[in-house]
């Protein structure tokens, strides 16, 4: 789900979110082909059967996306294809919002305002998955670097669902009143795009929503499934850096110097009680070093030495506690070494901070009830909070007491796949893995009915 320069937080957002899935796999795994429950069959009727006769324009559309990914703010092509699409439907269409976001709106009467999201961005990854549609697409990141293309987390699924769900929505004009806003939002992958569609006025150059829902494919279940989480969903994300200053010297003469190599390692292993003895053990939190850079030389101790951390919780309280403790750690730290004030660890933060994702518990369950209805019980379950991150977050942040929100995910393992690795997930490519390939048909298909089936429920005449 996210990184376009890799950031930490990102790549282990979507890591994280297919590790946390993965507890369901085999119970999920053994109900993979399984014909649609009876009343979610019947529950299906002709709006499953509309989209089926649509599903080879959407998948084409599919490929075509696939074969074409475009990395985090370079979302020009793309925007604009689906754009124009948007405008074919009837959808009053701005571009540019947040850079490269499009927001399309249609007003069909009085009632809710419910807006629809998909994330466009692809992956600094070169595919390696065979499909004779792969990306074979050269560009330069943010940071400078010159990388291979590739969907890899999905965004591909998204963007056809969403056109799948405009065109459904159009098609049913008169089963909904309210205001359906659309938007394509660029970014995601380095947490920005949401974030900059609402400085760019999102939610006031255009309606704002009373309800925002989104979806992400899921690399660890069955293609076709959908998996839900009521409350906290995902998780903050904060990448945070500790400079380690110290005094180098010669290696075999450390009492002249003050290494910091030294220091950094205590302030690693003093981090770990933070978790464990200032947070609540019912309360999740994690604090990962992910990188410990030092030193040139065998015989020489520097003079500097850089961590840096990922640190995920849930509540904003949390989120102060872990932060606080890492600055307090680092400098009590460094103080304990001898150094001078000049010379004390610095921490600082990287802009792009991701909030929490909540799903508002009465919409969760509302939405979760009628997807039960429709999709079948085997289909449809609750799955636990992960720590990954999701910039969909920002949205209902933006109005909490106003705005509610559900992202739920869509499982897009093929069942050849499930069938191949025996049920040992270890085996299967997760999101951001060049060899992901979700079965596409079954992703978008379900998502698609998904998606308009909770709209037309949200805004029923």
């Amino acid at each position: 789900m996210r990184s376009s320069h890799i950031r930490p937080a990102t790549l282990a957002s979507c890591a994280a979110i297919a590790m946390g899935l993965a507890s369901l796999f085999i119970a999920l795994a053994a109900s993979a082909g399984q014909p649609d429950h009876d009343s979610g069959a019947a529950a299906g009727g002709k709006l499953r059967a509309d989209i089926e006769r649509d599903l080879d324009s959407l998948v084409a559309l599919y490929r075509d996306l696939h074969a074409n990914p475009e990395l985090s703010f370079q979302e020009f092509k793309t925007a604009a294809k689906l754009a124009e699409e948007a405008r074919r439907l009837g959808f009053s269409v701005t571009e540019g919002v947040g850079q490269t976001g499009v927001v399309a709106v249609m007003e069909n009467g009085p009632g809710p305002v419910v807006m629809l999201r998909a994330d466009m961005d692809g992956l600094p990854v070169a595919e390696q998955t065979g499909l004779p549609y792969a990306s074979k697409i050269i560009a330069t990141t943010g940071k400078g670097i010159e990388s291979p293309v590739m969907h890899a987390c999905g965004h591909d699924t998204h963007m056809a669902a969403w056109v799948g769900t405009a065109r459904q929505m159009v098609t049913r004009k008169g089963e909904w009143s309210g205001t359906l806003v659309m938007i394509l939002q660029p970014a995601e992958e380095i947490g920005s795009g949401a974030k900059a569609m609402l400085e760019d006025g999102l939610f006031t150059r255009f309606p704002k929503p009373d309800y925002v829902l989104g979806f992400h494919d899921a690399a660890q279940f069955p293609a076709g499934m959908i998996g839900y989480t009521s409350g906290y969903a995902l998780a903050n994300v904060d990448s945070i850096n500790v400079r380690v200053r110290g005094i180098g010297g010669h290696g075999a003469y450390p009492q002249t110097a003050k290494d910091p190599v030294v220091l950094a390692s205590q302030i690693v292993l003093g981090l770990q009680t933070i978790v464990s003895r200032e947070v609540s053990p019912q309360e999740p939190a994690v604090i990962t070093v992910g990188s410990f850079r030092a030193g040139s030389k065998h015989n020489i101790i520097s003079d500097e030495a850089n961590l840096l951390l990922t640190v995920r919780s849930y509540s904003d309280e949390t989120r102060k506690i872990l932060l606080d403790g890492i600055a307090r750690v680092a400098r009590g730290q460094g103080i304990a070494a001898g150094l001078p004030e000049d010379l004390l660890p610095v921490v600082t933060a990287d802009d792009q901070f991701t909030p929490s994702t909540y799903n508002d518990p009465e919409l969760t369950q509302d939405i979760a009830g009628l997807f039960t209805q429709r999709f079948g019980p085997e289909r449809v379950f609750e799955t636990p909070a992960v720590m990954g991150g999701e910039d969909f977050s920002q949205f209902r942040r933006a109005d909490p007491d106003n705005i509610q929100s559900l992202i739920f995910w869509v499982g897009g393992v093929a069942e050849e796949d499930l069938a191949a690795v025996n049920g040992d997930r270890s085996k299967l490519p997760s999101l951001h893995s060049p060899f992901w390939a979700p079965d596409a048909e079954k992703v978008v298909s379900t998502a698609t009915e998904a998606m308009t089936a909770a709209t037309l429920k949200l805004m029923a005449k």
